[in-house]
């Protein structure tokens, strides 16, 4: 787990993704930290860039996969108050 300790530049999450695609994981357990790590540094939902590397159709390459991460910007709520309508 030391691959996790500093915050993930895009080359080193790339190379992350790499490696995940390539099945090159001890256990479900440290797929599962890569996994976390990518969607914390990559600033994504939980479960957003597991889509992208196991689900996307056709195949993303993991430089595609970490681009559309950093590319992810949620939703933006509008916060209006209730309000009455005027009577007429």
């Amino acid at each position: 787990m030391s691959d996790l300790a500093a915050k993930l530049t895009r080359d080193r999450a790339i190379a992350l993704v790499e490696r995940i695609m390539s099945l090159d994981y001890a256990d479900d357990d440290e797929l599962g930290g890569w996994l976390d790590q990518l969607e914390r540094d990559l600033v994504c939902p939980d479960g957003y860039v597991s889509g992208l590397i196991f689900w996307n159709d056709p195949a993303l390459t993991a430089a595609e996969v970490v681009d559309r991460a950093l590319a992810y910007q949620p939703i933006q709520m509008r916060s209006t108050p209730w309000t009455t309508l005027p009577s007429t």
